[in-house]
């Protein structure tokens, strides 16, 4: 989606006459990637908008109401293995000629654009730290070996060696008198 996509409505007659409304349904490609730490819909995706436009009785105020579906992709947070799924968001906005807020989007001149609330939407949908499958374990334990690198047990007590580096706090003590 980019900034003159064709995303952009003329809405002036649904400012003329409150109560009436549009349905949209279209399909744009997303014309950069949206990340999310460990997901993204990638560019050249095809997003899917089902969006209905409505004037309410305020003048020069539109609500924006529907769904916005993309595919994505991403790493497992336990395993890295690539997966991917189908975003499904909802859309809930305003719009108006005088926005008194930063949460209501701008009415400009007799368009609004949807780009921005599309990409948002997705962006706010995207897995922060997907998974896999819930009970994914993370790596093949064989394939990423750990505790390899650990001292061997000491004999008498089975106890691993004390770090060299933490040496010093087994000199710590500390006064009861206090």
């Amino acid at each position: 989606m980019s900034p003159r996509s064709d995303l952009r409505l003329g809405v002036g007659d649904l400012l003329q006459r409150p109560g009436t409304r549009r349905e949209i349904q279209r399909e744009v490609t997303i014309s950069s990637e949206l990340r999310v730490t460990g997901s993204a819909v990638l560019a050249s995706s095809v997003a899917e908008l089902d969006l209905v436009v409505e004037s309410t009785a305020d003048p020069g105020t539109l609500t924006v109401t529907g769904r916005v579906r993309a595919a994505w992709e991403g790493e497992c947070r336990r395993c890295l293995t690539t997966i991917s799924g189908e975003l499904d968001a909802e859309v809930h906005e305003l719009f108006a000629r005088r926005p008194i807020d930063e949460e209501i989007w701008p009415i400009e001149g007799e368009e609004i654009d949807l780009a921005e609330v599309a990409r948002e939407a997705l962006l706010l949908a995207l897995p922060l730290a997907p998974l896999c499958r819930d009970d994914c374990t993370g790596p093949a334990p064989d394939a990423f070996p750990t505790g390899t690198d650990l001292p061997a047990p000491d004999a008498e007590d089975g106890e691993p060696p004390v770090d060299p580096r933490w040496a010093a706090l087994d000199e710590l003590r500390f006064d009861d008198d206090t």
